[in-house]
């Protein structure tokens, strides 16, 4: 069903690690440490400046693959995993894209099922890697015939 779209990809999205999301998307995970929200304890940490918590790229931007059209309901979030080479760094440019890395199927006890492998890409403005992130996300035999019509 999305064989075909395996390799796509969209167009690179600007993103900043701004400040004061950093601060809000902390608390709201319920992690308030210091290496994320305060200055002092950010530039005496061996980064020499404040980070952003591990899951902090889910609020970014990653563009569309505009022949991916996936419906906004119905999908079931398998997995999703983070590889970073470094730290995000408060108030630095990420630039971000999205991949259709693959997509198989299978038959399981609800019926056939869909797994289409997203990976995301955060890149600094020199173009270099800085995380990557792949993401499952499963389409069940009820959202396919959803697709089909």
């Amino acid at each position: 069903m999305f064989k075909e779209m395996i390799g796509k990809r969209s167009e690179k999205v600007k993103n900043i690690v701004e400040r004061g999301m950093v601060k809000k998307f902390a608390e709201a995970i319920g992690d308030p440490h210091p290496i994320f929200i305060d200055e002092v304890y950010g530039k005496q940490s061996r980064y020499g400046k404040n980070i952003a918590p591990p899951t902090f790229p889910r609020v970014f931007e990653y563009g569309e693959i505009e022949e991916l059209q996936l419906p906004n309901k119905g999908l079931i979030h398998g997995e999703q995993i983070y590889h970073y080479k470094r730290p995000l760094f408060v108030g630095e440019t990420i630039y971000c894209y999205t991949e259709v890395a693959d997509y198989y199927e299978k038959t399981g006890k609800n019926g056939w099922m869909g797994f289409i492998i997203l990976k995301l890409y955060g890149e600094d403005a020199e173009g270099e890697n800085i995380f990557t992130e792949e993401q499952v996300v499963i389409i069940t035999e009820t959202v396919r015939k959803e697709l089909v019509r």
